[in-house]
């Protein structure tokens, strides 16, 4: 019996099992068989699965914290699901690698040789990272244009000199919709900046074009007096995020003074807001007999046609 345990070794259970039983020769083997690999391959897969539900956990959750608050975006409505489905992503990455390692780890203990696997996988593997390098720059583009929120669905952008509104952002491809009704369907890894109209705030920019003989002093007294009144007009209320401030004079030509009207809006309000501030403010001068002078295109245009009558 002690030759028996010493030449089973210390660590060796199924051994020392069998030894202990008294068994030998064709049961001894078949014991030994039942009780030595079953139980490390049981082994290898409970510890697979702990790893993989631990380490899936954990990833989700840091993923989760990376990109549920942007620096821009603090409140962005789309933060929990743009977190979630990275989430996801990154947790199955965890588990694929998990499953992976343990698989070879079984087919070893199996007796299968895993240096032609490993070799072969070797060339396949080579003979892919030279075929889909862009495609493997699109997916880590868009991971990190998800992570850090650079845009999302309905957003409107401008990427790779085309502008429209997102339809849809994956890990590979953005789909745009542009101005004009076409599709447009942009690599990720292909973008390397990108404009975005509606992130945070936007300014509208309003100028108005005097003519020389103007009461200036009244038309700024009358332009800020409109400011004011837009800005406490509750239909207003929730573009406004900075209050419209006249600036002065912008521009000074023979064509006129250009005064110029500046305010923060929510985004994608802007040019609305500019065309109601612009109205309430031509009609004002209008009414206070302060003259507005023409642009040089309208007086070309207007030129051209009394030439083409005479």
């Amino acid at each position: 019996m002690l030759l028996a345990a010493t030449a089973c070794g210390n660590n060796d259970y199924g051994c020392h099992l069998v030894d202990k039983l008294g068994l030998a020769g064709f049961w001894a083997r078949t014991v030994q068989f039942l009780l030595d690999k079953p139980l490390k391959l049981l082994l290898v897969i409970v510890v697979a699965a702990v790893l993989s539900r631990v380490l899936g956990r954990l990833a989700r959750r840091a993923v989760e914290a990376m990109a549920g608050i942007t620096p821009v975006r603090r409140a962005s409505q789309r933060a929990d699901q743009r977190a979630r489905t990275l989430a996801a992503v990154t947790g199955s990455v965890v588990r694929i690698v998990v499953w992976t390692t343990a698989g070879l780890t079984i087919l070893g203990m199996l007796g299968i040789s895993l240096g032609p696997l490993i070799a072969g996988a070797s060339i396949v593997g080579v003979a892919l990272g030279f075929g889909a390098q862009a495609l493997v720059r699109d997916f880590l583009s868009g991971f990190f244009i998800l992570v850090e929120d650079q845009y999302g669905v309905g957003d409107t952008v401008n990427v790779v000199g085309t502008k429209g509104q997102i339809e849809d952002v994956s890990l590979r491809v953005t789909r745009l919709r542009a101005d004009d009704g076409s599709v447009w369907f942009v690599p990720n890894g292909e973008i390397r900046k990108v404009s975005n109209a509606t992130m945070g705030w936007q300014r509208a920019l309003i100028d108005i074009l005097l003519h020389l003989d103007a009461d200036f002093q009244h038309a700024i007294d009358v332009m800020n007096e409109e400011c004011e009144a837009i800005a406490n007009d509750p239909a207003w209320a929730s573009d406004i995020i900075e209050r419209p401030q006249v600036l002065g004079v912008n521009d000074m030509s023979a064509d006129g003074l250009t005064i110029r009207i500046t305010a923060r809006t929510a985004p994608q309000r802007q040019d609305a807001f500019a065309r109601a501030l612009r109205a309430r403010i031509a009609s004002r001068l209008v009414a206070e007999g302060i003259p507005l002078a023409k642009p040089p295109e309208a007086r070309t245009t207007t030129s051209a046609a009394d030439s083409t009558d005479g």
